[in-house]
């Protein structure tokens, strides 16, 4: 798992990853003080190191999402839902194209009532982290208190691996252009749900540290602990939880991709988004073949694609700085610390990709 070692301090390690992000959010936040539209990360590393630069971006993160819709339609049906359902082999296959089917009625809806939509699903999950919370330190032999004796090494690992999850909260950039408010709600958003994210990451990990290992090893931890502590039905309402909370980052990854795309080729939302959506149900049809094989295939390109993405808006992030602040020594040396720090995650979650899904 995520943890590894590092289980008996699962909240110091919940603390380390946010902390650790936060370089990460500063050089977001910065970027979106001066620039707010559909092209997100893309337009930030244009505007700091030129267009090639950012095609090149652009391409790598294109290609990290495209895979990430379709495998992870294989991922919810024949990982997540069977852990807490697992009579139901014969219809995973009807689960991963349902699965798709879903991400397309949202996607397509209109814009406003799709965010309506994603943030039902973000409050039932704050209210399944509580319950969660709740049966945690109500589970026999459970502790709020984090244990010390973890090595220094483990712990700086799960708090690595448990940072880079926050990857994540840089999706809304690309909805700058739609967000009323502009740079002032974009940034607004990411603080807050970078801070919710954090605290209830933090509120769910503290208590894990005294779960037996047989839970925290399970697939689904949280649905594990229910089932342990006698509770079925919560059990599965977690299972089902964890569904739905990946087909909301699918939705908001679908709708980061179809602005970015409208972005780099003009083409209007609508149609992009219609040509995505043919990918995303064809690729999850195609998918049924090999679904387990496919999941691995396409995770590791993905994830590699996705940091060097990430990494190169980082390294970009002083230039940007020298272009805006040409005169100010100080401004330039903080954002080069600042990207020196968000650059160093990028670099570890690459490593500790080809480390660990790669198998070197």
């Amino acid at each position: 798992g995520v943890l590894g070692d590092a289980a008996g301090s699962a909240g110091l390690v919940a603390l380390l990853a946010a902390a650790a992000f936060v370089p990460a959010l500063l050089v977001w936040l910065s970027y979106s003080r001066q620039i707010a539209g559909p092209g997100g990360l893309y337009a930030f590393v244009e505007a700091a190191a030129g267009r090639r630069v950012a095609l090149a971006q652009a391409g790598l993160w294109v290609i990290s999402y495209l895979l990430y819709l379709v495998y992870t339609t294989t991922f919810i049906a024949y990982d997540v839902l069977p852990a807490v359902f697992p009579g139901m082999t014969a219809a995973r296959p009807l689960a991963q194209l349902l699965a798709a089917g879903v991400v397309v009625v949202l996607v397509l809806a209109p814009v406003r009532r799709t965010l309506v939509a994603v943030a039902g699903l973000a409050m039932v999950q704050l209210a399944l982290v509580a319950a969660l919370v709740a049966v945690e330190l109500g589970h026999p032999g459970g502790s709020a208190v984090p244990a010390a004796s973890t090595h220094p090494g483990d712990l700086l690992f799960a708090g690595g691996n448990l940072s880079v999850l926050f990857i994540c909260a840089g999706l809304p950039l690309f909805l700058g252009g739609e967000a009323r408010g502009g740079s002032r709600t974009v940034r607004s958003g990411l603080a807050r749900g970078w801070a919710i994210a954090a605290a209830a990451t933090v509120a769910a990990a503290v208590p894990m540290a005294a779960l037996a290992p047989q839970v925290l090893t399970a697939s689904l931890p949280g649905a594990a602990l229910a089932d342990a502590a006698g509770l079925p039905t919560l059990a599965k309402a977690l299972g089902i939880g964890v569904a739905a909370s990946v087909v909301g980052v699918m939705v908001a990854e679908f709708l980061a991709l179809s602005r970015l795309l409208h972005a780099m080729t003009g083409q209007a939302v609508r149609r992009v988004s219609g040509g995505l959506a043919v990918v995303l149900v064809a690729g999850s049809a195609a998918s049924l073949v090999q679904p387990q094989r496919v999941y691995e295939d396409l995770l590791k390109p993905s994830l590699i694609a996705l940091w060097l993405s990430q990494l190169l808006v980082f390294l970009a992030y002083p230039l940007f700085v020298c272009r805006r602040h040409p005169q100010a020594r100080g401004a330039l040396a903080g954002a080069i610390a600042v990207a020196a720090a968000a650059s160093a995650l990028m670099i570890f979650g690459l490593w500790s990709t080809i480390q660990n899904q790669l198998g070197t």
